[in-house]
């Protein structure tokens, strides 16, 4: 399944008339340039859950991200064309395959 229909499928099953209006993903730009993925994890399958920071070619100025979890937020950010890795970070996290 292509990340974005995945993505869209994850966050329709965590909809239930309240969760989406306090939680939900976040995707935004950052000024370097790059990507911010910030993923509200409180009332989902991940609520509670920990992911020490992972981290992929930080010396390089455009291909690189990095993703972790703090206060029960998935956080990813990386440069302008890891917006679909930070994707499949979050992806592989929830579904055990990292």
């Amino acid at each position: 399944m292509d990340i974005l229909d995945w993505l869209a499928t994850w966050y329709e099953a965590q909809c239930d008339g309240e969760w989406e209006e306090q939680f939900g993903p976040a995707i935004t730009t950052l000024d370097n340039p790059g990507w911010s993925v910030r993923i509200d994890l409180a009332g989902t399958d991940c609520d509670g859950r920990k992911l020490e920071r992972v981290a992929h070619n930080l010396d390089h100025d455009r291909d690189w991200w990095t993703c972790w979890t703090e206060d029960n937020v998935f956080h990813g950010v990386g440069g302008p064309r890891q917006l679909r890795a930070l994707l499949e970070a979050f992806r592989d996290w929830t579904t055990g395959s990292r």
